[in-house]
């Protein structure tokens, strides 16, 4: 059950991310070339035709809206000061993702050098349904990642959404392989605690004033 919620989780944020833009670069190396040159009317093209998908990046790893969005401002600065170094090789598209999740990194890194929430594990193992895939949206799921203490938030985000190992995450955090595997558990079991409570909410009877 656990393995379909996380697949469901995986594949919708993506497909949400494949939607949300709703500017296409006509062409991706002329609009390059003027970045590189530092055209205004390139860079603001380039702004338009990813914002919208990079914020829902930036939501993922953010507490809020507030903070998605200075991560995506921290993150464009990134990208046009360094689209010189884009070699064509691969997507641009991921190649700005990459940067937005690394600006979610260095900013997790400044605020927290070591790990240090922790998580309560009572009533982790509450009922579980999965008919509560079917009750939520994507929007509430990206709600329900952010309700995910930090340090487990980033663990998830870049092993089970990003791809990366557990090995890379260690050394992206600067922790050890082994707490990265730990974190990732525990912000399954938050989830899957927090859905249970949810699923519960959604089936109790109504119940008419008195």
């Amino acid at each position: 059950m656990q393995t379909c919620l996380y697949f469901w989780v995986k594949t919708t944020l993506r497909f949400v991310s494949l939607t949300l833009s709703v500017h296409v670069l006509s062409n991706e190396k002329d609009i390059i070339a003027g970045c590189i040159q530092g055209n205004r009317s390139s860079q603001k093209t380039l702004y338009e035709s990813f914002a919208s998908k990079m914020l829902g990046v930036c939501m993922r790893y953010a507490r809020d809206r507030s903070e998605a969005e200075d991560m995506l401002q921290e993150g464009f600065i990134k990208v046009f000061n360094n689209i010189g170094k884009f070699k064509h090789e691969g997507s641009f598209e991921g190649w700005i993702r990459r940067i937005m999740v690394f600006t979610a990194i260095n900013m997790y890194r400044y605020r927290n050098r070591k790990f240090q929430e922790r998580l309560s594990m009572e009533n982790v193992d509450a009922p579980y349904q999965d008919d509560v895939i079917d009750q939520i949206s994507a929007r509430e799921i990206v709600a329900l990642i952010q309700q995910i203490p930090e340090g487990y938030r980033m663990v998830f985000n870049l092993y089970a959404i990003e791809g990366y190992t557990h090995r890379e995450i260690g050394e992206m955090l600067e922790i050890a392989e082994g707490t990265s595997k730990s974190q990732y558990s525990r912000a399954r079991m938050y989830m899957q605690q927090v859905l249970a409570k949810h699923y519960k909410i959604l089936n109790e009877p109504f119940q008419q004033p008195k």
